[in-house]
């Protein structure tokens, strides 16, 4: 499968339209086997300089998709030139769409238990004829015990389902799928993070404008600035340090 996977800053992506990418996940399916996508953006791109066990997982992904139009501005002032952004917020969307044609069935993993429950409502009220094979929201920790680990694995394993939403945020949502993805055996698996609040609606996006100049991340500060700051403010700012690290390589 042609993914156009170039190098870019300390990692690599795969150069893909939404489109492309839609397409790419269905032969992902329809292949057999586990497979797995991962969504980097400015905050997972730094957190991979760091943490080597994140960077070998997303570079051995099927699928590395670019959620972040920075790194999308990024790539065009370096001349590797990223086609475009494949934001997770809109991809999901994609992803409940191809399952709808397709007839594949998808399980919701993580979230609060709360706003899982409205993300389920509002995806089966768009996509009626969309088969929700589960969702379950696991215990703070749950990777660290033993037998919730295992009742979570069995319980996605038991639903069937070809597609796993993954929302358990970065990088614990990739480390669990790369370590689990040959026991529970749900064909794709996506992390998604935060989506899970975008879907039910409790957090709102950034106007259109702001998203296509790369001010979405700004939108979200401004609603959460608490939470928010250091991430944006401190963590971020590395992406800068990195392009200019990586500018010749």
């Amino acid at each position: 499968m042609k993914t156009n996977r170039i190098r870019f800053l300390n990692t690599y992506i795969d150069s893909l339209t939404a489109a492309q990418a839609k397409s790419c996940a269905d032969r992902l399916i329809r292949q057999g086997g586990q497979h797995y996508i991962v969504t980097p953006n400015s905050d997972i791109v730094v957190k991979m300089q760091d943490d080597k066990e994140l960077k070998d997982i997303c570079e051995r992904a099927d699928l590395i998709l670019t959620d972040g139009q920075i790194l999308v501005k990024l790539s065009r002032l370096m001349k590797r030139h990223i086609k475009e952004r494949v934001c997770m917020t809109d991809f999901v969307w994609d992803i409940c769409d191809l399952a709808a044609e397709k007839g594949y069935s998808i399980f919701m993993f993580g979230g609060k238990p709360d706003v899982l429950t409205k993300a389920e409502k509002r995806i089966k009220k768009k996509y009626p004829g969309l088969k929700i094979a589960g969702s379950f929201s696991p215990e703070l920790g749950f990777e660290k015990d033993s037998r919730q680990l295992e009742a979570a694995n069995r319980r996605i394993r038991g639903s069937k389902a070809d597609i796993l939403l993954v929302f358990l945020g970065c990088p614990k949502q990739e480390k669990y799928i790369y370590a689990n993805k040959d026991i529970y055996k749900v064909p794709l698996s996506i992390p998604m993070g935060g989506c899970v609040d975008f879907i039910a609606g409790a957090v709102k996006r950034a106007p259109k404008w702001m998203q296509d100049v790369g001010l979405e991340w700004f939108y979200r500060f401004a609603q959460e600035p608490k939470r928010l700051f250091k991430r944006y403010f401190i963590d971020d700012m590395r992406i800068f340090w990195l392009a200019w690290k990586y500018r010749k390589v």
